[in-house]
């Protein structure tokens, strides 16, 4: 079963999981087969393609969820 990864910024997701795993940027890349600079870029909230930000959601073993924004 995974986590879903809410709200408007998924690397801060991302890195909260990796952080609360207590796993380097590294060893996530490794995990997720991406290179650390993708990890890193990610996190800063700069733009990767959906299918890299949804591998390395699912190396953390989180779930991407896309919804309407009221507004």
């Amino acid at each position: 079963m995974s986590e879903r990864v809410a709200g408007s910024n998924p690397g801060e997701c991302i890195r909260e999981a990796r952080n609360a795993r207590t796993w380097s940027q590294s060893r996530l890349a490794k995990q997720a087969d991406v290179s650390r600079p993708t990890i890193a870029r990610i996190e800063a909230g700069q733009h990767v393609r959906m299918g890299t930000l949804e591998t390395v959601a699912q190396a953390l073993g989180l779930s991407l969820e896309m919804g309407r924004t009221e507004g």
